[in-house]
């Protein structure tokens, strides 16, 4: 079981860094195609932390995914989502 979790560790950790080097794909691109983004992750691991008793912040888990505090990520790489994106998107989380 430890190496299961260290192999899966490894795969995150290249997840991250594949992301990292895909700054250009947006968020929005992210959600519309496969239903979570970098923010995901970030949300994740507060959840995940938390239901093992650790307590992790938001600010903290999003700097973790995004290499950078979120704030200097999006404005250096975040674009504005287009109406087609916000339709798309909308679209597809109706409740």
């Amino acid at each position: 079981m430890d190496k299961e979790i260290e192999i899966q560790a490894a795969v995150f950790r290249r997840l991250l860094a594949h992301l990292d080097s895909r700054k250009d794909v947006q968020n929005i691109e992210l959600m519309n195609l496969a239903g979570f983004c970098r923010n995901c992750f970030s949300k994740w691991t507060v959840n995940e932390a938390e239901k093992l008793g650790v307590d992790v912040d938001i600010d903290t888990a999003r700097e973790k995914v995004y290499g950078m505090p979120y704030s200097e990520w999006k404005e250096n790489h975040q674009l504005p989502a287009t109406e087609e994106q916000m339709t798309k998107f909308n679209a597809l989380n109706k409740k």
